[in-house]
């Protein structure tokens, strides 16, 4: 699946795709709000601005993903792969972040503190 399909298939009402691939997709500022896209294959896929709010991104690889200034506020992170990932003015109000891992690459907002949010660096 592409960037182009899930966008589509999203306006159409779908909302779960679960364990797709979506590797290196860009969807800047795309509205996934509530998608469940749990396990996916997100790695390198440019997500900034992305509002997806309430989403569920459990378990899924977005190691070296760009998620500068989307909206993850409410979404399920736990056991996702944030490796290499940047997380700057990301919106993570609410998220469940338990168990998801990162490493010292990883980018987030001034003050944001990992271990607050019981993550793991690897």
């Amino acid at each position: 699946m592409d960037a182009e399909e899930l966008l589509r298939r999203y306006a159409a009402g779908e909302r779960d795709f679960t364990g797709v691939n979506l590797a290196k997709a860009k969807l800047i500022g795309a509205n996934l709000v509530g998608v469940k896209l749990w396990g996916a294959n997100l790695s390198g896929a440019n997500l900034a601005k992305a509002k997806m709010w309430g989403s569920n991104l459990s378990g899924a690889n977005l190691a070296g993903a760009n998620l500068t200034r989307a909206n993850l506020s409410g979404a399920k992170l736990n056991e996702a792969n944030l490796r290499q990932a940047r997380l700057v003015y990301t919106k993570l109000y609410a998220a469940d972040l338990r168990g998801a891992c990162y490493d010292e690459s990883t980018r987030f907002s001034p003050g944001f503190e990992p271990s607050s949010r019981n993550m793991r660096k690897v």
